[in-house]
């Protein structure tokens, strides 16, 4: 059996490292886009928020359909972050 003996606190990992990028949040109904600015235990907030319909190749430049939201910012529930990394 293999044992995990050591775990180690890393500051800036996850969510954290990504502040001030453009984001895509995949969530457990919709993808949003935007640039991450917040995060906090229960939400993350997006500057200049979409929702992305349609990604198309994620090798394009730009995302195949996203639509602009109506606010300058826009929040996110974490518990339905289902993946999340850089985006477009």
């Amino acid at each position: 059996m293999q044992v995990l003996q050591t775990v180690v606190e890393v500051d800036g990992e996850g969510l954290k490292a990504l502040m001030g990028e453009q984001v895509l949040l995949m969530c457990t109904n919709y993808f949003y886009a935007g640039k991450l600015v917040g995060v906090n235990d229960t939400c993350v907030k997006l500057e200049d928020p979409s929702i992305v319909y349609d990604t198309g190749a994620f090798s394009s430049g730009a995302w195949s359909d996203a639509q602009r939201l109506h606010t300058d910012e826009w929040y996110v529930q974490r518990e339905a972050i289902e993946s999340f990394g850089k985006g477009k």
